[in-house]
């Protein structure tokens, strides 16, 4: 199953207060960026992000995801509807990922 354009558009509104999110189409799902950062994706319709201590700390109960087989595992992010939260969650995600690949 792929990713929707629909649930993307609604994860890319949630997420409209933070600056500089970008996507990239990927083999039928979305990857999230950052300021040129990946932090997650939409995979079959759920909003996954990277594992970094800030996302396992803002998240301590979130469910470990497999994006794809093969892959490393994410997080689910469940509260989808709290745009503050989410903000949050990005930004303080941001200062953890590695640097944009050239």
């Amino acid at each position: 199953m792929a990713a929707s354009r629909e649930y993307l558009d609604y994860i890319l509104e949630q997420l409209s207060d933070v600056p500089g999110i970008t996507f990239r189409p990927m083999m039928g799902e979305y990857v999230l960026y950052c300021r040129g950062k990946v932090f997650g994706g939409i995979y079959d319709d759920r909003f996954l992000v990277k594992p970094v201590p800030a996302a396992v700390s803002l998240m301590p109960d979130a469910e470990p995801a497999v994006p794809y087989p093969g892959a490393k595992e994410m997080l689910t992010v469940e509260e989808t509807d709290d745009r503050e939260f989410l903000r949050t969650l990005v930004e303080a995600m941001f200062q953890q990922l590695p640097g944009a690949k050239r």
